[in-house]
């Protein structure tokens, strides 16, 4: 919720989980987020960055590396690491 000004004012905004796109609630104690850093064509991190949150539900099912490569090849980020069998 915003108030008057536009500054956002809720005490919890909920994460969404980029593998399966459901909510992360707040007692899932098992989810991560990885920030992914945008580099220049020398290698150097341009200050930018692309956040991944996974879910508990995700990790429990051994399935986060396997999101991680999926989600980061559909970004950009990576080239022929994942693909659909």
């Amino acid at each position: 919720m915003e108030n008057d000004q536009g500054v956002i004012v809720d005490l919890y905004i909920p994460r969404k989980c980029s593998a399966t796109g459901r909510l992360i609630g707040a007692k899932d104690h098992a989810a991560i987020q990885i920030n992914v850093a945008n580099v220049d064509s020398t290698g150097v991190m341009n200050g930018t960055y692309e956040t991944f949150a996974i879910s508990g539900a995700v990790r429990a099912r051994a399935e986060s590396d396997d999101s991680i490569n999926r989600i980061a090849t559909q970004s950009g980020y990576l080239k022929n690491v994942w693909s659909y069998q």
